[in-house]
This record gives structure tokens, C-alpha cells and sequence, in this order.
């Protein structure tokens, strides 16, 4: 990976904010008296995403900022919009938020998200931004500024049990690289083992849209036109590739069960492969220790078609209006994403180290990174990411859903896919903005 090329990017992004004019508001140097601060934060709701983790990121930011007092407030990642659009609405605005990719707009465009460039010192911001992947810090950047710091996100990761492929004749030193690598790989762990195939996190109440996205752009297709003006999620290339989950499905080598299930499954050795983000590698980890050889390797491809991944995970965003709170949310955001807090949020929960330098550096995660190959895949893939598409205007977690409903029918309910697509595209369609 070229360090080079991340630390420029990086660096010139940043300085985008050195041509802007004087901050709105502009936020005190230090916080020089004792103020609490709000923070949501989805990982605390869930102590498979790395809730313990990040309670000791806040006690040590507590401890070496005596001043601040951190309120977390532990909310799922697919209810924590939600919570916050109404606290907002009753007054009870939250300080610094942990915000889900593709509800960066609305949240910019709905609950008063705050740009960094225009509270924060262009000089101070270019410093804390040098040495993070540049295609970490585009995602929180929407209209040219700086909305959501990004902080914990990975790409999508196909998991294996070693052990099973072996009881099954398998090669697990060549694992599956194709969807129809996938299917017979799965349809033979069926046949010679009590284990499931595989399963994922694309579906279910908690899964979002962002693994979908993922499997359609690997095939060539996608879910809206590039001028966010149409749904394409019924076109053909999208369509073959919910036709080859249906496929997966019928033949027995993919398991339907939800996120958690399939999650304790997977850490208990009852299923051979599972493709979910790489946030639940340590839950995986513990669960395998000891009982059986856990690896990880890139997302399946569609043949000769190459991979196309998308982020999961989520930025920092201030939402306060206080000058005093939004310093304080700052430093915060400072720790959350400085060397030393990566060293944990990868070792410890198992997203990216979107800090890329500190990979191989022995006093980070230089000796961790030798002994757990598993964050391998999630690297290789950094450098081919794409965006997590969100949908234009305030229905779209409703078009999101009617997108997924589309797609769960036509996977598990029987219906045609062409069909299925094509019902809910036209539905989705109907909630777009006029």
C-alpha cells in the first residue's frame, strides 16, 4: 500500500479549508472548565461491535482530559438516526454523534450537522487529518466540507472455518474468490459436515443496505442513476446478482437465519463461511480461540468481473451549537481517531486502521498486525473502496426498505427477482424527490 500516496491525499484534502473564509463561530483553543458532553455511539449498544472497547477509549479520554466528561449513550446502529432526529426535535440536541455512512446527508441536510472547517482552525485540522486514508476521509465530506470525521468502517469480509474445509476435502489455503467458488465450497461443507454453508449479514432488521450494495456493484450494477435521480436497482446487471443470492439460497449452500444468529453460529464453528464487516472479527476471534482455525479473505467476485466493496461503519459528527461543547466534541473526535485509539478499534473490534501508517509500526499495531492476518482482506480492499450510496431526500430510509423487502422477496419469498426489483423500484421511485 502506498503511504505516500494516502499521506498527500490526506494532507490535500485538508487544506481545502485553508481558502475558506473566517469560521462562523469559531471554537475556543482549550476547554478551560469542567463541561459534559453528549456522545451516541452505536458500538456501546453492542457488545459484539466492541461496546468494552469503546467504554475504555472514553474512560481514557476522560482520564487525560479532566475537564470533559463524556456522556455515551448506546444506541444500534439502525435505530441511533432515529433516537437522534428525535432528541433534536425535543431540544435535547446531542453533542459529538456517531453517524452511519449513509445517513450523513440527511443528517446534514435535517439535524444541523456542523462542518469541522467551519469551527475548527484550518491549521489544526490539517494536522489531525495527515496520515488518514483518503478514501476514509472523502466519505464524510458532503457540498466540499467536512460534516462526519470517519471513524470506524471496513469493507466486506468473507470468513472461514478452516477446520470444516478440511473435514469437507477442502483447501483452506485457497479459499473460495467467486460466487460460484462460494456455491460449491458451501454445497460440499452441506454434504460432509453438520455445519451450515454459508451465511451473511446482507439481510435481516439490523443490516442496513450497505453488503447489498457491495454484491450489486460487483456485478456492474447499482441502485441509483448518477445524477441521484433514478432508481436503477431493477436494471439487469442488479438483477442477476439478487438472482445468483436466490440461486445460493435454493440450492441449499446459504442459510437465511438473522445477524446475530448467523454471527453465534459462525463463532461456535456451525457455519462454513460468513460475509459480514469485519466490526464483529473480535466476537469471531474469541469465539473461535481454541476450538477451531478462523481466517478471512476478500469479497466473492462475479467470475472475471473484479471486486467492488463499500464501507460500512460511520463518522463523527458534532450536532451541539455551543462554541465551549463543540471543542470539547473536537477533542473527543482528536482521541477517537489518533493513532493510539486505532491501535485499539483494529485489534480490538476489527475495523480498518484508517491511520494506515501505524500497520507496520511496532508500537501500534505492527506485532498485532503479524499475528492476526485476519485484518489482511480489509486492507487489500481499503484501496479499491467505493461509497456507500445513500438516498436523496427524507424518505430514504424508506426507499432503503422498500429496496431490501424487494430484494428478501425475491431471495427467500419465491417471487421472481426481475419481478421483485421491478415492484419495489417502482415503489421506491414513487418516494424520490420531485
Amino acid at each position: 500500500m502506498n503511504r505516500k500516496t494516502f499521506l498527500t491525499g490526506a494532507f490535500a484534502l485538508a487544506t481545502v479549508g485553508l481558502s475558506m473564509p473566517a469560521f462562523a463561530q469559531a471554537i475556543p483553543a482549550t476547554v478551560d472548565q469542567p463541561v459534559t458532553i453528549s456522545y451516541y455511539n452505536y458500538n456501546l449498544a453492542s457488545a459484539g461491535i466492541g461496546a468494552e472497547a469503546t467504554k475504555k477509549m472514553i474512560a481514557d479520554f476522560e482520564k487525560a482530559n479532566p475537564n470533559i466528561k463524556v456522556e455515551g449513550i448506546g444506541a444500534s446502529s439502525a435505530d441511533i438516526t432515529s433516537r437522534i432526529q428525535a432528541d433534536v426535535a425535543a431540544g435535547r440536541i446531542p453533542d459529538v454523534v456517531q453517524m452511519v455512512f449513509s445517513d450523513l446527508n440527511f443528517t446534514v441536510d435535517n439535524l444541523g450537522a456542523v462542518a469541522l472547517e467551519d469551527i475548527v482552525p484550518a491549521g489544526e485540522l490539517a494536522a489531525h487529518f495527515e496520515g488518514i486514508a483518503p478514501n476514509g476521509l472523502k466519505l464524510g465530506v458532503v457540498n466540499g466540507k467536512t460534516y462526519g470525521l470517519a471513524y470506524t468502517f471496513s469493507t466486506p469480509v468473507l470468513f472461514y472455518n478452516a477446520d470444516l474445509f478440511r473435514a469437507a476435502g477442502l483447501d483452506p489455503e485457497n479459499p473460495p474468490k467467486t460466487w460460484a467458488d462460494v456455491k460449491a465450497a458451501a454445497l460440499t461443507i452441506v454434504d460432509k459436515t453438520d455445519a451450515e454453508g454459508i451465511a451473511t449479514g446482507i439481510f435481516g432488521p439490523s443490516a442496513g443496505d450497505w453488503l447489498f450494495q457491495g454484491v450489486l456493484r460487483s456485478n456492474n450494477g447499482g441502485i441509483i442513476s448518477a445524477d441521484r435521480k433514478q432508481l436503477s436497482f431493477a436494471e439487469p446487471a442488479s438483477v442477476e446478482a439478487v438472482a445468483m443470492l436466490r440461486d445460493l439460497y435454493d440450492s441449499g449452500a446459504y442459510t437465511n437465519v438473522e445477524v446475530q444468529a448467523a454471527m453465534e453460529g459462525m463463532a461456535s464453528g456451525k457455519i462454513g463461511m460468513y460475509l459480514q464487516t469485519s466490526a464483529i472479527q473480535g466476537f469471531l476471534v474469541k469465539g473461535a480461540e481454541g476450538k477451531f482455525d478462523l481466517r478471512a479473505t476478500t469479497m466473492p467476485r462475479f467470475g472475471e468481473k473484479p471486486q467492488r466493496p463499500n464501507n460500512s461503519g460511520s463518522a463523527l459528527v458534532i450536532l451541539s451549537k455551543d462554541p465551549l461543547k463543540q471543542r470539547a466534541a473536537w477533542e473527543l473526535m482528536k482521541a477517537m481517531t489518533s493513532k493510539e485509539a486505532y491501535t485499539v478499534i483494529t485489534s480490538q473490534i476489527g475495523y480498518l486502521p484508517l491511520r494506515t501508517d501505524i500497520v507496520d509500526d511496532p508500537k501500534y499495531l505492527g506485532e498485532w498486525v503479524k499475528k492476526h492476518p485476519l485484518i489482511k482482506p480489509n486492507l487489500e480492499q481499503l484501496a479499491i473502496l467505493e461509497r456507500w450510496e445513500s438516498f436523496p431526500g427524507p424518505n430514504y430510509r424508506q426507499i432503503q426498505k422498500t429496496m431490501m423487502e424487494g430484494a428478501e422477496l425475491a431471495v427467500f419469498g419465491g417471487v421472481d427477482p426481475a419481478e421483485a426489483m421491478k415492484a419495489a423500484q417502482d415503489n421506491g421511485q414513487a418516494l424520490m424527490p420531485k
